[in-house]
């Protein structure tokens, strides 16, 4: 049975391995015709010289070979070769004063069309005149596009926010039959009733990864930044997971980290009592330790199974479980990647260590960035 887990897990390895692959060629694809456009548009005028002759070289190929049939005509009937070359001077000067002038005016639609690259489709207006037919219909083509992409926009950012509105509404509304419960098993102590809460309590924590997923992706957050004191929010957050501690019969040390810093409380309980419950989740028996670790980071160790080497620096993805979610098929691999998220939107950084079979340290560090306290 073991075997055909680690076969499952190694396809499903090879398989996310050619996703990923996939997606840096295109990646990679995208940034090459994004720098070539970009090299395109703030080159020098010498490169556009040449980009332009380049696409003009058509209409001066015509006009020697225009110039080279009056000239063998002239020569066949023995007329004069100077009637020829004199006008054909004068066709000269007057075409480069034209390819001067038409040049000019080519870079100048060159640049303003650069800057408008250079802005979000909402903003992009005022596009330079087209002096044919065909760019003409290209600016038209474009400006189609561009109000098209501002419909869909606007209608996806509707639909966004709506689905944000009913789940936001729909969370809100659980909580209150769950408030409900919690209250009548304070009244009870039993195992059944142990069990009950920390159901209830794995359900809230649900409950409040579906909202802090769509807060994240929301256009604004509601950061509260000021200084905290981290003490405190890891003790609610203990306090929070009190009845899982003695429920498995798992050892917590909890030395203070007197570590003040510039963070949102609300934000910050909600990373570490993800931490905690993968902590939890993962371990069996022994102890979890939070400690403090240089000048302001707090670390979470467990006694857990720990986490696959291989695995390991994929853990903050979205959507990745590893070999231990694969195992523990309630595993979403969503946890980690909110607790990236917040990290960074928080200014903080958040990292992990793991041996297999000995257990797993989580290291919060909130000294990275200066940020302005409220």
């Amino acid at each position: 049975m073991q075997g055909e887990e680690m076969q499952e897990a190694k396809t499903q390895e090879a398989d996310m391995r050619n996703v990923n692959m996939q997606k840096a060629e295109r990646q990679e694809k995208s940034a090459q015709e994004a720098e070539r456009m970009r090299t395109l548009w703030t080159g020098s005028k010498k490169d556009f010289l040449f980009l332009y002759m380049s696409y003009h070289k058509q209409g001066a190929g015509l006009c020697i070979f225009f110039f080279s049939i009056f000239l063998c005509t002239f020569a066949l009937y023995h007329l004069p070769v100077d009637a020829v070359i004199y006008p054909a001077f004068l066709c000269f000067l007057f075409g480069l004063l034209f390819f001067c002038l038409n040049f000019y005016r080519a870079w100048r639609k060159h640049c303003r069309i650069g800057q408008l690259a250079q802005l979000p489709p909402a903003m992009m207006e005022n596009f330079p005149e087209c002096s044919s037919w065909e760019g003409d219909d290209y600016r038209k083509l474009v400006e189609k596009l561009k109000e098209g992409q501002l419909q869909t926009q606007d209608r996806m950012n509707m639909k966004f926010f709506e689905m944000v509105d009913y789940y936001t509404l729909w969370a809100h509304q659980i909580k209150t039959p769950i408030a409900s419960m919690r209250l009548n098993l304070q009244n009870e102590d039993s195992q059944l009733s142990r069990i009950v809460s920390e159901d209830l309590l794995r359900i809230e924590q649900y409950v409040e990864m579906v909202l802090a997923y769509l807060r994240l992706n929301a256009q604004s957050t509601d950061y509260v930044l000021k200084e905290q004191d981290l003490d405190d929010v890891i003790r609610q957050s203990i306090k929070r997971f009190a009845g899982w501690f003695i429920g498995r019969k798992i050892g917590l040390e909890f030395t203070p980290t007197q570590i003040r810093a510039v963070t949102d409380e609300k934000w910050l309980g909600f990373v570490i009592e993800q931490v905690l419950s993968n902590a939890l989740k993962y371990t069996e028996a022994g102890t979890i330790r939070i400690y403090r670790r240089g000048e302001a980071a707090v670390c979470i160790q467990d006694t857990g199974i720990g986490i696959a080497s291989q695995d390991l620096p994929r853990i903050f993805e979205k959507g990745y479980t590893g070999y231990n979610g694969r195992s523990d098929k309630r595993a979403s691999g969503i946890g980690l990647y909110l607790c990236r998220r917040i990290c960074e939107n928080l200014g903080h950084t958040i990292t992990a260590a793991s041996v297999p079979g000995e257990g797993t340290t989580i290291t919060i560090d909130l000294g990275q960035r200066k940020m302005n306290k409220e």
